[in-house]
């Protein structure tokens, strides 16, 4: 019998037969045959954007990537189960959150104008495919229900001394394991009405447990020992499974129209209706993201270098009441070209991943403002900017002098003007928020008349 292929998802065990994935992934679970999930959301509220009624409160572009990964798991493991897989959700902590829904209300006028954002409550079950009406708690005191057992029956006698439950769920699941008293269920079945697959809500296990790491880190022989007793037995859960429910597939001729009822025609129309417009949806989706990306490329200033930089250069200046361009005609070529009634400049374009941001662009920098001069349509020597973005991959306000001191002696020299990318950023971001004609002509001006480091104008509070 063939290997079975297994998938764990938001935790990794001490196998080399079973393959991880973080939470953040676009896997698609039809290529394996069983699935071990966890839904780990901790990355997405380690730095919330602040808090609403005492819970998390994540901005607008985490709200909208959580949302569209949790539906990819929903949309992943009900179509898995559909199609004869076995997927088993370990019941984590509940983490409750509040997601931006995309929509704002205005209060009052003018300068004491206010806008609110609106907020959904949120979960992190809300990756799982079924409705179970979670509430937090804890505890380990769990028994085997009275029906629906003979599938996890085994799994439990290996596994009870590991698990806890973290919440309760609603009695209108399929309970297999329940509270030792009060009997509130804390596991259940859900089995596929069209296929041998089952999704197995179980109680949370602790995958990183102490007693599996070595002092320096690696997985231990109990690790090793668990992951392998694990893999046994979900396996034969899945071969249960399959034992149990053996379905025909379907013949082609049983398939015919004339077999079909009334309500089930109805239902294909509905479908192709829903199908229609989540179509439309996902072409709006598409269109939407794109246009997410360009507007959000200009934080390219923040941590980019070569052409992303260029680009985001070029965003940044057309922004500012510039006309941009880069040059390029065979001979020479020139990171940007921008001029407006201010003057024209020439710009290079460099960017350092732990280090500022040497001579040696302002050599090549030179070479160009020559070489545009030397054109026939030049009459006098362009400006020289140097645009750095040093330190690329440190947070900002982390970073050092971004231009070394030889760097900086030399610009004073040939009297090239300097601009920390970040510093530029802040005046494009101010910019495209507010129409602000006379801050733009400063910052032009300032771009003119700068000889080393360019100091903008303080942004208007």
């Amino acid at each position: 019998m063939a290997k079975k292929k297994i998938l764990t998802i938001g935790f990794d065990l001490s196998s080399e037969d079973t393959q991880f994935s973080e939470f953040d992934s676009d896997l698609s679970l039809l290529d394996w045959d069983i699935i071990l999930f966890k839904p780990d959301i901790m990355d997405y509220i380690y730095r919330p954007e602040s808090t609403f009624q005492g819970k998390p409160c994540l901005s607008d572009d985490k709200s909208f990537k959580l949302k569209a990964q949790t539906e990819h798991w929903r949309r992943e493991i009900k179509s898995a189960v559909e199609s004869g897989k076995l997927v088993i959700a370990y019941l984590s902590e509940l983490i409750e959150l509040s997601i931006a829904t995309g929509e704002k209300n205005f209060s009052g006028t003018g300068r004491n104008q206010k806008t609110t954002r609106l907020v959904d409550n949120y979960n992190n079950f809300a990756s799982i495919p079924s409705n179970m009406k979670p509430v937090k708690t804890k505890g380990q005191e769990i028994k085997l229900a009275a029906n629906n057992t003979e599938l996890i029956s085994t799994y439990w006698q290996e596994f009870s001394s590991y698990s806890s439950y973290k919440v309760l769920l609603t009695e209108e699941l399929p309970a297999c394991l329940v509270t030792k008293h009060g009997e509130k269920t804390v596991g259940a079945i859900l089995r596929s009405k069209h296929s041998s697959g089952a999704l197995l809500l179980l109680p949370d296990i602790d995958f990183y447990s102490d007693e599996f790491f070595d002092e320096n880190g690696g997985w231990t022989k109990k690790a090793e020992q668990f992951s392998a007793k694990l893999i046994n037995t979900v396996v034969s859960i899945d071969k249960a499974l399959r034992n149990l429910d053996e379905l025909t597939p379907e013949p082609e001729w049983a398939k015919e129209q004339s077999y079909k009822l009334k309500e089930e025609n109805s239902a294909l129309v509905k479908l192709l209706q829903v199908e229609s417009k989540l179509e439309k949806a996902q072409v709006e989706k598409e269109i939407i993201l794109e246009q997410i990306k360009d507007l959000g490329r200009l934080r390219n200033l923040l941590f980019e270098k070569g052409k992303p930089l260029e680009y985001a250069i070029l965003d940044a200046l057309k922004i500012i009441g510039f006309d941009v361009s880069q040059f390029n005609d065979g001979k020479s070529e020139f990171d940007a070209v921008f001029q407006s009634k201010e003057g024209r400049l020439i710009g290079e374009a460099e960017g350092k991943d732990n280090k500022a941001v040497n001579i040696d662009k302002l050599r090549q920098l030179a070479l160009n403002i020559h070489e545009d001069l030397e054109r026939d349509d030049i009459e006098s020597p362009a400006k020289a900017v140097l645009f750095g973005n040093s330190y690329r991959l440190i947070p900002v306000e982390e970073r050092d002098e971004p231009f070394t001191t030889k760097c900086m002696s030399a610009a004073s020299t040939s009297s090239t003007a300097l601009v920390f990318t970040p510093d530029l950023f802040n005046v494009a971001q101010y910019l495209s928020n507010n129409k602000d004609a006379r801050f733009a002509t400063k910052c032009r001006k300032v771009l003119f008349t700068s000889i080393g480091r360019v100091q903008f104008p303080p942004i208007p509070q």
